[in-house]
């Protein structure tokens, strides 16, 4: 098993990656700073939101980010309230831009 960084410490490499693009992030929820896991909200500022998860792919073995939700903000409230109710640790994060950036995609945020 791969070793994994603690979950703070991602939170914080990730929030300053978004600084340097120039996307507003936040903690919206603190979770265990060790082994919490995290949501990322993306709200495009038009009432849209997605929320994303990392989890594991059967396929590669690897992480890899799964939407949870996509559609209004009403949803993403809803998947996240329900998300927090089975994980009391859970991190939630987040991000505004009206282009939908939110980097999971880059290297090194897997």
């Amino acid at each position: 098993m791969a070793p994994r960084l603690a979950a703070e410490f991602w939170v914080r490499a990730y929030l300053r990656r978004l600084q340097l693009a120039g996307i507003p992030a936040f903690v919206v929820r603190r979770g265990d700073a060790v082994a919490g896991a995290v949501l990322v909200r993306l709200d495009w500022l038009d009432g849209r939101s997605g929320v994303w998860q990392r989890s594991f792919d059967p396929v590669s073995g690897g992480r890899v980010w799964m939407v949870l939700a996509e559609g209004d903000e009403a949803e993403a409230d809803a998947v996240i309230a329900r998300q927090t109710g089975f994980d009391p640790d859970l991190w939630v994060i987040g991000v505004e831009d009206r282009a939908g950036r939110h980097l999971l995609g880059e290297n090194g945020l897997e």
